[in-house]
């Protein structure tokens, strides 16, 4: 674990503010000296770059949708070969970068790889694995149901603003202590309505899976990150992700990573779960329940299938999936970052940003423009 104090960061940017520009652009790619975080180890010996073959100029000509959605690390995979790579705000190809809300679709494949050894049934409720969540606005809810954001799970302002303070990245309030997300989970008077309902997107049920998955395999994240994924993955860099007060790790979305190696993770599960060695690292079945497990209906129900209009989605195992041919994954997190992947293409864009606002609807619009021209180009 890595914790630096406000005094030893620049001046402009201290914990209370990294997550603002124009603070964060900086922030975003030194977040271990802001907040604590625990490594995530990978195996130099195991690491393997991907070859390199750029693709023509004018096939990829990307520098206007750069600019305007403000990237720091781009990188463009296409069969094997990296054809397009791009930093800028000093960012290089082994700069880890916050991945925020794209953290989840990660941590759902190391849920994978649990499930697949059997330390994870992601069919039992939660309470059942920690049963301090019994009388609990998640008791009864699954693990299935954490990754697919299917609780009732309902905070009012007041169950947030505790959510917020537990996570460890603001600091405590005047005269206040610094709460932690094992006792937010446990004590937590949030509301619910049932299970299973549609789509509902809810921070807190991605947090609590780490909880969860913690106390199923009896190990850290960070540890079990690196030893089911990391490692195995062929990583490049190590990463490392936030971790509260009390060292629960932040996995709905304090991984930070270089680009190359999210592109890499991205590139494995359009493999279908194997790592550039040919072995796998995630197990097939859980890499095609992705693909095709879900509720299309919970989507169609939920609160963003508004703003993805004309788009047939799902969301499984904390990745939006795209039904429309030729389909696609995609995983996506505020201020602008996004791994996409298109198997049928051999297609990996992964993309990490300091945009403005946390939610910026155009910058989206764009991205997802930039998606379309690269799949035209590269098809």
């Amino acid at each position: 674990m890595d914790q630096s104090t406000d005094a030893e960061l620049p001046a402009a940017a201290n914990h209370g503010n990294w997550r603002s520009r124009p603070h964060s652009t900086w922030a975003f790619q030194h977040v271990r000296e802001i907040v604590p975080v625990a490594d995530i180890a990978n195996d130099p010996a195991r690491a393997t770059p991907f070859p390199t073959e750029p693709a023509e100029p004018a096939a990829l000509d990307l520098a206007e949708f750069h600019q305007l959605t403000r990237t720091d690390g781009f990188v463009v995979m296409h069969k094997g070969r990296v054809v397009h790579e791009f930093y800028d705000s000093g960012m290089t190809a082994h700069t880890p970068h916050i991945l925020m809300s794209a953290t989840k679709s990660v941590v759902g494949l190391v849920a994978g790889t649990l499930h697949g050894a059997g330390l994870l049934d992601v069919a039992a409720p939660v309470s059942d694995i920690v049963p301090e969540l019994a009388r609990t606005a998640f008791e009864g809810a699954t693990v299935q149901q954490l990754l697919d954001m299917r609780t009732g799970v309902v905070m009012d302002a007041q169950a947030l603003e505790a959510y917020r303070l537990s996570t460890g990245w603001d600091p405590a309030p005047p005269g206040g202590s610094q709460s932690d997300l094992r006792t937010f989970f446990e004590t937590t008077a949030a509301m619910h309505a049932p299970h299973g309902g549609p789509f509902k997107y809810t921070s807190a049920n991605t947090d609590l899976l780490g909880l969860v998955m913690e106390r199923a395999a009896g190990q850290p994240f960070a540890t079990l990150a690196s030893e089911r994924l990391w490692v195995p993955l062929g990583a490049e860099d190590a990463a490392c992700i936030t971790v509260d007060p009390k060292g629960a790790a932040r996995c709905t979305g304090g991984l930070c990573a270089t680009v190359r190696d999210l592109a890499r993770v991205g590139w494995m599960v359009a493999q279908g779960g194997r790592g550039v060695d040919g072995r796998a690292v995630v197990p097939a079945d859980w890499i095609d329940n992705t693909w095709h497990g879900g509720d299309a209906e919970a989507w169609r129900q939920g609160e963003f299938a508004a703003g993805f209009a004309g788009m047939r989605m799902r969301y499984r195992n904390g990745w939006y999936v795209v039904d429309d041919a030729p389909g696609m994954l995609f995983a996506m997190g505020i201020h602008g970052q996004h791994l996409f992947v298109d198997p049928r293409n051999e297609l990996v864009i992964a993309k990490l940003s300091s945009q403005n606002q946390p939610i910026d609807a155009i910058a989206t619009a764009r991205t997802l423009r930039a998606v379309a021209a690269i799949r035209r180009a590269l098809a």
